[in-house]
């Protein structure tokens, strides 16, 4: 065997607005060129959130799977906020339950705090998010990757993927070790040339105390894939034995039926009673605001040091300063990381401001007065790949077998991550065993609306879901994610049959409620006293049970007192009576709406089922704005649905290629 050099890298990286100057420094030491090579028909480089789905959704389908990652003790790692779900994200995470991922089961193992987001509005807008213990969520992943049949992991760095012949053929790791493969999927998250900020100081890593990946970036990229570069932050972790509680507002959870997967959550869920922790909430105020400002020509994102764009909708501390002047305090949530841990997390402070301004601005807030701190907030700069040179698969268009999923696109989020992994890793099986594709529309999940989003309009941001990003949202509940997704999935060989039965039973019962409040009328005489007691106007003449529900304010459980026969109807499986009657009354209050929004979802349909990739040369239509001639010849849309979504594609540029399709 021959001698090599092993590279352990310490890196300073220098970045500027278009493309990447490094300076690399490394420490070398001789080691013996292993031989050790083996086969996988697919390999995930990474172990995130995106890479765990991916990896078990492959390895689900029967595909034989590897799953590399650094560090076996930090899989799934909650790298910022100990939390799952939001608006919007709240929904993608019911939606990988339905298809048969794991993230909703492992968040409800883990929880500390469930709240439904938006209960205030329609339930198109509800979205679940839990409070998790971040050390229990990193071993509840751990115990679910490897007890997954066909999965393996080596603990282990990338440097290099293997192509040949514009097609994958594995990867090689540091350790010297070759893993062929049918497939590669990476989700290296922040890892890719990684360089943290606090201050004036640089660090290079993928997360605090975690060194960057080096090399890989390059290595892809040389395949004609578009690098660029994009920025995110994380705040202060603080010892909560210095915080002063008792100044604070606290923030209790919800104690409802509600939680993240459909099933039955799994037996080590701390979740209820004493295990059940608050959150906090403090302000910031204009001594802080102050101290801050004094600190922003140090500032990495204000003195040039940082060039990349970072997270909209997620500001740092001084971005907020600076975007929003004239604001006397800004809204802090303290949240906890873990049931037996005094470490906390400050929502709402995200900085790469230096040390010594973070803690002495903290310490400004009453509650906050003796703080002592785990960590300061900082921010990372990483490489991203351009998402428009991905099919809807995730596989790319320059290099057959590579799937690329998670903040690798562009993406920030877990829950954005996780959704794109288990679509990655269900196709990279499928091309494995030459079963099809897996691709979802707009109108099915949040899922969809995501990759679409990404492969056809690309980013110029880190992008995050928001429910106003989907045009269908009513369809797209987080209630009926298991009858959008589940059947499907079951098809596929993702979803178990004890899910697919999970769901058939709940169907059986929505549509046995459904009938009984269509045919069961309702005398006025019986029920207009009691309709006066809950503030209802009373009826005019009977009606049918259904009419009834569909009033504002009247739900089956104000109703139930007085019907004893829609009690015994709501009387179905138990520990599932509160779900079923919630999603049944959905379906009666919002009817009107869900059929409206299906036939305009049908109508996209028809533009959804023209295939035009491979039929046009753009170039040569010159009755095509010069715009979409660009885009269109750069994106390469498989539909005329997606074409019409391209921003610079005009209702104009679509007609032309509709009177050249014939139609």
């Amino acid at each position: 065997m021959t001698r090599q050099q092993v590279i352990i890298p310490y890196i300073k990286i220098c970045t500027r607005k278009r493309g990447i100057v490094k300076e690399n420094h490394y420490i070398c030491s001789g080691i013996q060129k292993t031989t050790m090579k083996e086969h996988y028909d697919v390999v995930v480089v990474g172990a995130g959130h995106a890479g765990c789905e991916a990896a078990c959704a492959a390895a689900q389908m029967g595909a034989q799977t590897l799953l590399i990652t650094m560090d076996m003790n930090k899989i799934a790692q909650m790298s910022c906020n100990p939390a799952v779900g939001g608006i919007a994200k709240g929904q993608i995470v019911r939606e990988i339950d339905a298809l048969g991922g794991h993230m909703a089961q492992v968040t409800d193992a883990t929880t500390l705090q469930f709240r439904m987001l938006n209960r205030s509005k329609g339930p198109a807008m509800w979205s679940p998010r839990a409070q998790c213990d971040r050390g229990r969520f990193i071993w509840a992943w751990r115990q679910m990757v490897e007890n997954q049949p066909n999965l393996s992991i080596w603990q282990d760095q990338v440097k290099e993927l293997l192509v040949e012949g514009g097609r994958v053929a594995g990867v090689e790791t540091y350790l010297g070790v070759t893993f062929t493969a049918r497939c590669v999927i990476i989700t290296a998250g922040t890892f890719l040339n990684g360089l943290m900020h606090i201050g004036r100081t640089k660090l290079a890593g993928g997360r605090c105390a975690e060194p960057p990946s080096l090399r890989l970036s390059e290595s892809i990229a040389q395949h004609g894939i578009t690098v660029g570069r994009m920025k995110t932050g994380t705040p202060v972790r603080i010892d909560g034995r210095s915080v002063h509680f008792d100044e604070m507002t606290l923030q209790p959870g919800d104690t409802d039926f509600h939680r993240f997967s459909y099933l039955n959550p799994l037996p080590t869920s701390p979740r209820g009673g004493e295990n059940t922790l608050p959150c906090y909430i403090t302000y910031t105020n204009p001594a802080v605001h102050e101290r801050l400002r004094q600190g922003l020509p140090d500032s990495p994102l204000f003195n040039g040091q940082i060039q990349s764009i970072g997270p909209r909708y997620c500001p740092s501390i001084e971005t907020k300063l600076v975007t929003f002047a004239d604001k006397d305090q800004h809204q802090l949530f303290l949240e906890p990381e873990g049931l037996h841990t005094q470490e906390y997390y400050l929502n709402g402070f995200s900085s790469s401001l230096p040390i010594d301004v973070q803690l002495e601005a903290l310490r400004l807030i009453p509650a906050f007065r003796d703080l002592k701190v785990y960590r300061p907030g900082y921010a990372i700069e990483y490489d991203y790949f351009d998402p428009t040179l991905l099919h809807h698969t995730l596989e790319s268009k320059r290099v057959e077998g590579l799937f690329l999923a998670g903040q690798v696109n562009g993406t920030t989020g877990y829950e954005e991550a996780a959704g794109q992994g288990l679509v990655a890793g269900v196709n990279a099986a499928l091309k494995c065993s030459g079963g099809g594709e897996f691709v979802m529309h707009r109108d099915e999940s949040y899922i969809g609306v995501l990759i679409d989003d990404l492969v056809t309009k690309g980013v110029d941001e880190p992008y995050r879901m928001f429910t106003s990003r989907a045009e269908f949202r009513i369809l797209l509940r987080q209630d009926d994610a298991d009858a959008r997704l589940t059947p499907r999935a079951y098809e596929l060989g993702l979803a178990t049959a004890e899910r697919y039965h999970h769901w058939t039973e709940k169907r059986d019962e929505i549509e046995r409620i459904l009938t009984f409040c269509q045919d069961f009328s309702v005398k006025a005489a019986l029920i207009n006293p009691h309709l006066e007691a809950i503030g209802s106007t009373p009826l005019a003449k009977g009606c049918k049970l259904i009419d009834l529900i569909t009033r504002p304010g009247i739900t089956f459980d104000n109703l139930s007192p007085a019907l004893s026969r829609l009690r015994e109807t709501l009387n179905v499986t138990p520990n599932r009576r509160e779900e079923i009657a919630e999603a049944a009354e959905i379906q009666i209050k919002y009817k009107g709406y869900i059929e409206r929004e299906r036939q305009m979802a049908e109508k996209m349909q028809r533009l959804e089922n023209l295939h035009i990739r491979g039929r046009f040369h753009y170039e040569e239509i010159q009755s095509l704005s010069t715009e979409a001639r660009q885009k269109l010849a750069h994106i390469d849309p498989e539909t005329l649905a997606q074409a019409s979504r391209i921003p610079g594609v005009s209702p104009s540029d679509v007609n032309v290629l509709l009177v050249l399709l014939g139609r």
